[in-house]
Protein backbone atom coordinates (compact mmCIF):
# COMPACT_ATOMS: atom_id res chain seq x y z
CA UNK A 1 0.00 0.00 0.00
CA UNK A 2 0.95 3.74 -1.09
CA UNK A 3 1.92 5.91 1.58
CA UNK A 4 -0.49 8.86 2.05
CA UNK A 5 1.73 10.96 1.35
CA UNK A 6 3.68 9.46 -1.78
CA UNK A 7 4.65 11.96 -4.67
CA UNK A 8 5.12 14.68 -2.12
CA UNK A 9 7.99 16.85 -2.82
CA UNK A 10 9.57 18.47 0.10
CA UNK A 11 12.40 20.91 0.14
CA UNK A 12 13.24 21.86 3.39
CA UNK A 13 15.89 24.65 4.52
CA UNK A 14 16.23 23.53 7.84
CA UNK A 15 18.84 22.65 11.11
CA UNK A 16 18.28 21.81 14.71
CA UNK A 17 14.77 20.47 16.08
CA UNK A 18 11.58 22.71 15.00
CA UNK A 19 11.51 22.34 11.24
CA UNK A 20 13.61 18.86 11.16
CA UNK A 21 10.66 17.53 13.18
CA UNK A 22 7.57 18.94 11.00
CA UNK A 23 9.66 17.66 7.77
CA UNK A 24 10.36 13.79 9.44
CA UNK A 25 6.60 13.43 10.00
CA UNK A 26 6.26 14.52 5.99
CA UNK A 27 8.90 11.88 5.22
CA UNK A 28 7.58 8.97 7.46
CA UNK A 29 4.16 9.41 5.30
CA UNK A 30 6.30 9.21 1.82
CA UNK A 31 6.81 12.78 0.74
CA UNK A 32 10.30 12.58 -0.63
CA UNK A 33 12.53 15.31 1.31
CA UNK A 34 15.64 16.98 0.39
CA UNK A 35 17.19 18.63 3.35
CA UNK A 36 19.53 21.52 1.83
CA UNK A 37 22.72 21.54 4.47
CA UNK A 38 25.71 23.98 4.67
CA UNK A 39 29.05 22.54 3.30
CA UNK A 40 29.25 21.79 7.24
CA UNK A 41 26.17 20.15 7.92
CA UNK A 42 23.23 20.54 10.10
CA UNK A 43 24.92 21.84 13.28
CA UNK A 44 22.29 19.27 15.05
CA UNK A 45 24.78 16.70 13.54
CA UNK A 46 27.23 18.16 16.16
CA UNK A 47 24.71 18.17 19.56
CA UNK A 48 25.89 14.82 20.73
CA UNK A 49 27.14 11.50 20.02
CA UNK A 50 25.18 9.22 21.65
CA UNK A 51 23.28 7.41 18.41
CA UNK A 52 26.21 5.07 17.40
CA UNK A 53 28.74 7.92 18.01
CA UNK A 54 26.36 10.43 16.05
CA UNK A 55 23.93 13.26 17.17
CA UNK A 56 21.15 11.66 19.03
CA UNK A 57 18.91 14.60 17.58
CA UNK A 58 19.92 14.11 14.00
CA UNK A 59 19.11 10.66 14.04
CA UNK A 60 15.74 10.97 15.57
CA UNK A 61 14.85 13.89 12.82
CA UNK A 62 16.37 13.20 9.92
CA UNK A 63 15.42 9.46 8.85
CA UNK A 64 13.99 9.44 5.21
CA UNK A 65 15.41 12.46 4.12
CA UNK A 66 18.14 13.41 1.31
CA UNK A 67 20.46 15.74 1.88
CA UNK A 68 21.78 18.24 -0.69
CA UNK A 69 24.68 20.24 0.11
CA UNK A 70 24.03 23.83 -0.60
CA UNK A 71 25.96 27.19 -0.22
CA UNK A 72 23.13 29.58 -1.01
CA UNK A 73 25.58 32.65 -1.01
CA UNK A 74 27.17 31.44 -4.34
CA UNK A 75 25.10 31.86 -7.64
CA UNK A 76 25.59 28.29 -8.99
CA UNK A 77 24.03 26.98 -5.72
CA UNK A 78 21.24 29.39 -5.81
CA UNK A 79 20.81 28.61 -9.29
CA UNK A 80 20.24 24.78 -8.80
CA UNK A 81 17.59 25.36 -5.26
CA UNK A 82 15.53 27.61 -7.67
CA UNK A 83 15.71 24.15 -9.47
CA UNK A 84 14.02 22.44 -7.12
CA UNK A 85 11.55 24.69 -6.32
CA UNK A 86 10.45 24.53 -9.75
CA UNK A 87 9.13 20.74 -8.52
CA UNK A 88 8.42 21.57 -4.84
CA UNK A 89 5.17 21.36 -3.36
CA UNK A 90 6.38 22.80 -0.38
CA UNK A 91 9.17 24.71 1.39
CA UNK A 92 9.67 24.47 5.04
CA UNK A 93 12.63 26.54 6.47
CA UNK A 94 13.22 27.89 9.94
CA UNK A 95 16.21 30.33 9.29
CA UNK A 96 16.48 33.98 10.88
CA UNK A 97 13.78 36.23 10.16
CA UNK A 98 14.21 37.69 6.43
CA UNK A 99 17.23 35.47 5.82
CA UNK A 100 15.93 33.82 2.69
CA UNK A 101 14.73 36.62 1.32
CA UNK A 102 17.79 38.61 1.91
CA UNK A 103 19.23 35.49 -0.18
CA UNK A 104 16.67 36.22 -3.59
CA UNK A 105 14.19 33.69 -2.24
CA UNK A 106 11.20 36.03 -0.32
CA UNK A 107 8.52 34.03 0.00
CA UNK A 108 5.71 36.35 -0.99
CA UNK A 109 7.51 36.45 -4.33
CA UNK A 110 7.58 32.44 -4.21
CA UNK A 111 4.22 32.76 -3.64
CA UNK A 112 3.52 34.41 -6.89
CA UNK A 113 5.67 32.71 -9.20
CA UNK A 114 4.69 29.57 -7.77
CA UNK A 115 1.02 29.28 -7.13
CA UNK A 116 0.82 26.05 -5.75
CA UNK A 117 4.31 26.02 -3.31
CA UNK A 118 3.03 25.67 0.19
CA UNK A 119 5.77 27.45 2.42
CA UNK A 120 6.22 27.14 5.75
CA UNK A 121 8.39 29.54 7.71
CA UNK A 122 9.33 28.56 11.25
CA UNK A 123 10.88 31.89 13.63
CA UNK A 124 11.43 32.45 16.92
CA UNK A 125 8.83 35.59 17.10
CA UNK A 126 7.36 35.98 14.31
CA UNK A 127 7.74 38.24 11.35
CA UNK A 128 6.35 41.55 12.76
CA UNK A 129 6.53 42.87 16.75
CA UNK A 130 9.12 44.35 18.80
CA UNK A 131 11.46 40.95 19.40
CA UNK A 132 11.48 39.49 15.70
CA UNK A 133 14.68 39.72 14.68
CA UNK A 134 15.61 38.22 18.47
CA UNK A 135 17.61 34.61 18.30
CA UNK A 136 15.45 32.12 19.53
CA UNK A 137 16.05 28.58 20.99
CA UNK A 138 13.99 26.10 23.15
CA UNK A 139 15.53 27.00 26.55
CA UNK A 140 14.77 30.81 25.76
CA UNK A 141 11.59 30.54 24.56
CA UNK A 142 10.89 28.03 27.90
CA UNK A 143 11.78 30.98 29.97
CA UNK A 144 10.52 33.84 27.59
CA UNK A 145 6.78 32.43 27.52
CA UNK A 146 6.63 31.92 31.31
CA UNK A 147 6.62 27.93 30.66
CA UNK A 148 9.71 28.15 33.48
CA UNK A 149 7.85 29.58 35.89
CA UNK A 150 5.49 26.96 36.50
CA UNK A 151 8.37 24.04 35.71
CA UNK A 152 9.91 22.92 39.07
CA UNK A 153 9.87 22.67 42.42
CA UNK A 154 8.94 25.40 45.22
CA UNK A 155 12.73 27.17 45.65
CA UNK A 156 13.13 27.59 41.67
CA UNK A 157 11.80 27.22 37.91
CA UNK A 158 13.32 24.63 35.61
CA UNK A 159 13.83 24.09 32.05
CA UNK A 160 10.92 21.12 30.67
CA UNK A 161 13.81 18.11 30.45
CA UNK A 162 13.10 17.65 26.53
CA UNK A 163 12.97 20.33 23.45
CA UNK A 164 9.57 21.02 23.99
CA UNK A 165 9.26 24.32 22.37
CA UNK A 166 10.70 22.79 19.52
CA UNK A 167 8.82 19.46 19.14
CA UNK A 168 5.69 21.63 19.66
CA UNK A 169 6.27 23.99 16.58
CA UNK A 170 7.48 20.92 14.72
CA UNK A 171 4.35 19.35 15.49
CA UNK A 172 2.16 22.83 15.05
CA UNK A 173 3.78 23.31 11.45
CA UNK A 174 3.37 19.93 10.44
CA UNK A 175 -0.44 20.26 11.46
CA UNK A 176 -0.33 23.42 9.49
CA UNK A 177 1.15 22.00 6.51
CA UNK A 178 -1.25 19.40 6.41
CA UNK A 179 -4.41 21.80 6.22
CA UNK A 180 -2.89 23.75 3.68
CA UNK A 181 -2.27 20.55 1.22
CA UNK A 182 -5.87 19.67 1.94
CA UNK A 183 -6.94 22.73 0.97
CA UNK A 184 -4.91 23.02 -2.27
CA UNK A 185 -6.35 19.86 -2.92
CA UNK A 186 -9.82 21.98 -3.13
CA UNK A 187 -8.82 24.92 -4.02
CA UNK A 188 -5.73 24.55 -6.30
CA UNK A 189 -3.70 27.32 -4.62
CA UNK A 190 -1.15 26.82 -1.85
CA UNK A 191 -0.05 28.90 1.28
CA UNK A 192 2.18 31.39 2.69
CA UNK A 193 2.68 29.92 6.64
CA UNK A 194 4.20 31.69 9.36
CA UNK A 195 4.62 29.81 13.06
CA UNK A 196 6.15 31.22 16.11
CA UNK A 197 8.34 28.98 18.60
CA UNK A 198 6.94 32.09 21.46
CA UNK A 199 3.07 31.63 19.35
CA UNK A 200 3.23 28.50 19.97
CA UNK A 201 4.18 28.58 23.99
CA UNK A 202 2.24 31.27 24.53
CA UNK A 203 -0.98 29.63 23.67
CA UNK A 204 -0.08 26.40 25.42
CA UNK A 205 0.05 28.39 28.20
CA UNK A 206 -3.23 29.00 27.93
CA UNK A 207 -4.51 27.63 31.27
CA UNK A 208 -1.96 28.76 33.85
CA UNK A 209 -2.11 32.55 32.28
CA UNK A 210 -6.01 32.64 32.55
CA UNK A 211 -5.52 31.49 36.18
CA UNK A 212 -3.08 33.95 36.51
CA UNK A 213 -5.51 36.57 35.28
CA UNK A 214 -8.52 35.13 37.59
CA UNK A 215 -6.06 36.40 40.69
CA UNK A 216 -4.79 32.67 40.82
CA UNK A 217 -1.30 32.22 39.57
CA UNK A 218 0.19 29.03 39.53
CA UNK A 219 2.44 27.79 41.79
CA UNK A 220 5.01 25.61 41.14
CA UNK A 221 4.76 22.38 43.12
CA UNK A 222 6.92 20.04 41.54
CA UNK A 223 5.42 16.22 40.53
CA UNK A 224 1.69 17.26 42.01
CA UNK A 225 -1.09 18.88 40.15
CA UNK A 226 -1.69 22.61 41.31
CA UNK A 227 -5.38 22.16 40.90
CA UNK A 228 -6.01 18.60 41.56
CA UNK A 229 -5.72 16.58 45.17
CA UNK A 230 -4.50 13.83 45.57
CA UNK A 231 -2.29 14.21 42.30
CA UNK A 232 1.39 13.89 43.31
CA UNK A 233 3.63 11.42 43.74
CA UNK A 234 4.21 9.45 46.95
CA UNK A 235 6.93 6.79 48.28
CA UNK A 236 6.53 3.65 49.43
CA UNK A 237 7.98 1.48 52.12
CA UNK A 238 10.78 0.41 49.82
CA UNK A 239 11.71 3.01 48.16
CA UNK A 240 9.52 3.34 45.18
CA UNK A 241 7.85 6.68 43.97
CA UNK A 242 4.54 5.61 42.42
CA UNK A 243 1.85 8.83 40.90
CA UNK A 244 -1.50 8.94 41.32
CA UNK A 245 -4.29 11.11 40.03
CA UNK A 246 -7.48 11.72 41.83
CA UNK A 247 -9.86 12.74 39.30
CA UNK A 248 -13.63 13.16 40.76
CA UNK A 249 -14.92 13.27 44.32
CA UNK A 250 -16.30 9.17 43.72
CA UNK A 251 -12.56 8.00 42.77
CA UNK A 252 -11.58 9.62 46.13
CA UNK A 253 -14.29 7.85 47.94
CA UNK A 254 -12.57 4.54 46.11
CA UNK A 255 -9.24 5.76 47.70
CA UNK A 256 -10.52 6.18 50.87
CA UNK A 257 -12.42 2.83 51.46
CA UNK A 258 -10.08 0.75 49.05
CA UNK A 259 -6.83 2.22 49.82
CA UNK A 260 -6.56 4.17 52.95
CA UNK A 261 -8.63 1.48 55.10
CA UNK A 262 -10.51 4.85 55.70
CA UNK A 263 -13.98 5.06 54.45
CA UNK A 264 -15.23 7.48 56.48
CA UNK A 265 -12.97 10.51 55.06
CA UNK A 266 -14.83 10.03 51.91
CA UNK A 267 -17.11 12.06 53.12
CA UNK A 268 -15.26 14.08 55.72
CA UNK A 269 -16.27 17.75 54.37
CA UNK A 270 -12.28 18.35 55.18
CA UNK A 271 -11.75 16.26 51.69
CA UNK A 272 -15.18 15.51 50.07
CA UNK A 273 -14.80 17.41 47.02
CA UNK A 274 -11.53 18.50 45.01
CA UNK A 275 -12.04 21.87 46.21
CA UNK A 276 -11.88 21.21 49.66
CA UNK A 277 -8.61 18.63 49.38
CA UNK A 278 -6.71 21.66 47.32
CA UNK A 279 -7.84 24.05 50.37
CA UNK A 280 -6.49 21.39 53.18
CA UNK A 281 -3.70 19.76 50.57
CA UNK A 282 -0.97 19.20 53.30
CA UNK A 283 -3.39 17.11 55.44
CA UNK A 284 -4.50 15.78 51.99
CA UNK A 285 -1.68 14.15 51.10
CA UNK A 286 -0.09 13.37 54.30
CA UNK A 287 -3.27 10.47 55.08
CA UNK A 288 -2.04 9.37 51.37
CA UNK A 289 1.77 9.35 52.00
CA UNK A 290 1.14 7.58 55.58
CA UNK A 291 -0.60 4.83 53.37
CA UNK A 292 1.90 4.13 50.91
CA UNK A 293 4.71 4.26 53.59
CA UNK A 294 3.09 1.52 55.06
CA UNK A 295 3.14 -1.09 51.74
CA UNK A 296 5.52 -2.00 49.29
CA UNK A 297 5.51 -0.78 45.24
CA UNK A 298 4.01 -3.88 44.62
CA UNK A 299 1.40 -3.62 47.10
CA UNK A 300 0.49 -0.53 46.70
CA UNK A 301 0.21 -0.96 42.96
CA UNK A 302 -1.86 -4.13 43.23
CA UNK A 303 -4.29 -2.30 45.47
CA UNK A 304 -4.92 1.19 43.80
CA UNK A 305 -5.41 -1.28 40.45
CA UNK A 306 -8.28 -2.68 42.63
CA UNK A 307 -9.53 1.10 43.38
CA UNK A 308 -9.39 1.73 39.70
CA UNK A 309 -7.02 4.35 40.66
CA UNK A 310 -5.09 6.08 37.69
CA UNK A 311 -1.21 5.82 38.41
CA UNK A 312 2.11 5.65 37.13
CA UNK A 313 5.83 5.38 38.62
CA UNK A 314 8.10 7.61 37.99
CA UNK A 315 10.50 6.03 35.95
CA UNK A 316 14.03 7.32 34.61
CA UNK A 317 15.25 6.47 31.33
CA UNK A 318 16.38 3.08 33.12
CA UNK A 319 12.95 2.45 33.22
CA UNK A 320 11.80 3.45 29.87
CA UNK A 321 14.51 1.44 28.37
CA UNK A 322 13.15 -1.47 30.04
CA UNK A 323 9.25 -0.76 29.84
CA UNK A 324 7.25 -3.24 28.47
CA UNK A 325 5.18 -0.54 26.66
CA UNK A 326 8.19 0.86 24.40
CA UNK A 327 7.50 0.03 21.01
CA UNK A 328 10.63 0.71 19.16
CA UNK A 329 12.14 0.94 15.11
CA UNK A 330 15.54 0.48 13.92
CA UNK A 331 16.83 2.96 11.90
CA UNK A 332 19.97 2.60 9.27
CA UNK A 333 22.32 5.37 10.01
CA UNK A 334 25.83 5.72 8.34
CA UNK A 335 27.60 4.25 11.08
CA UNK A 336 24.87 1.32 11.62
CA UNK A 337 21.35 0.59 12.97
CA UNK A 338 20.12 2.78 15.72
CA UNK A 339 17.06 1.44 17.82
CA UNK A 340 14.59 4.19 18.34
CA UNK A 341 11.09 5.03 19.90
CA UNK A 342 8.45 4.35 16.99
CA UNK A 343 6.47 7.08 16.09
CA UNK A 344 3.16 7.13 18.12
CA UNK A 345 0.44 6.77 15.08
CA UNK A 346 -0.65 3.10 14.07
CA UNK A 347 -2.63 2.76 11.04
CA UNK A 348 -4.43 -0.39 10.58
CA UNK A 349 -3.56 -2.22 7.73
CA UNK A 350 -0.83 -0.18 6.73
CA UNK A 351 2.32 -1.14 8.48
CA UNK A 352 5.28 1.45 7.65
CA UNK A 353 9.06 1.25 7.02
CA UNK A 354 11.37 3.71 8.28
CA UNK A 355 14.10 5.12 6.04
CA UNK A 356 17.54 5.39 6.44
CA UNK A 357 19.60 8.85 7.96
CA UNK A 358 21.62 10.70 5.50
CA UNK A 359 25.38 11.38 5.41
CA UNK A 360 26.19 14.77 4.14
CA UNK A 361 25.56 15.35 0.55
CA UNK A 362 23.53 11.16 0.52
CA UNK A 363 20.44 10.81 -1.28
CA UNK A 364 17.79 8.62 0.11
CA UNK A 365 15.22 6.59 -2.08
Amino acid sequence: MDLPLKGLKVVAVEQAVAAPFATARLADAGAEVIKIERPEGDFARGYDRAAAGQSSYFVWLNRGKSSVVLDLTQASDKARFTDLLAGADVLVQNLKRGALARLGFDPEALADSHPRLITCAITGYGNQGPMADRKAYDLLIQAESGLCSITGGPTEPARVGMSIVDVATGATAHAAILEALIARGITGRGATISVSMFDVMAEWMTVPLLNHEAGQSPERVGLAHPSISPYSAFGTRDGQLVLISVQSDREWRKLCQLFLDQPDLGHDPRFATNVARVANRPQTDGIVAEAFARMTGPEAMARLQQADIAMASVNDMAGLSAHPHLRRITLDTPNGPVRCPAPAPLVRHAPRDYRAVPAIGQRID
